[in-house]
């Protein structure tokens, strides 16, 4: 299976950007792992929040396939532990779904399309983050996972 990091605009933070290439090259050791970006919208700002999730919200959806199993980064997602997430990544890994997209949508969250076509939502946090360091987060934890799931020295608990 391949995990796929599925994010709306470039990562712009220049140091934010090399510790998320740090993690996604690490991550290549134990599973096809990949970022895939969708460009933010152009004249973002002539368009209402709501058209600005509609049409993020297309983009999001041209950028999966029919076998993808879409998982949200929502706040309103459910939490893990460290310990648990590396067990939903294993049993998600087992069920023979061939494409675990993450999505980490635009400033303004998503549209009710993707909501509807998501199939769950996992949260990293109740408190919030900015969406670039959300990216970074959620690698650093993918690769946690992977390490507690092989057994190495990595995850203390």
């Amino acid at each position: 299976m391949k995990i796929v990091l599925l994010v709306v605009g470039k990562t712009t933070d220049s140091r934010i950007a090399s510790l998320i290439a740090d993690y996604s090259s690490r991550l290549s050791h134990y599973l096809p792992f990949s970022i895939e970006v969708i460009p933010e919208l152009r004249n973002a700002r002539s368009l209402s929040l709501e058209q600005q999730k509609e049409r993020e919200g297309e983009q999001i959806l041209r950028s999966l396939t029919d076998g993808d199993w879409l998982v949200l980064l929502d706040e309103g997602g459910q939490e893990f532990r460290s310990v648990e997430f590396s067990r939903y990544v294993e049993r998600r890994c087992a069920s023979g779904t061939r494409r675990l997209v993450f999505v980490v949508g635009g400033p303004y969250g998503f549209s009710p399309a993707v909501y509807e076509r998501s199939r769950e939502k996992v949260s990293l946090s109740r408190m919030t983050f900015s969406h670039q360091m959300v990216r970074l987060f959620f690698v650093e934890q993918l690769y946690r996972a992977m390490t507690i799931l092989r057994g190495e020295p990595y995850h203390h608990e």
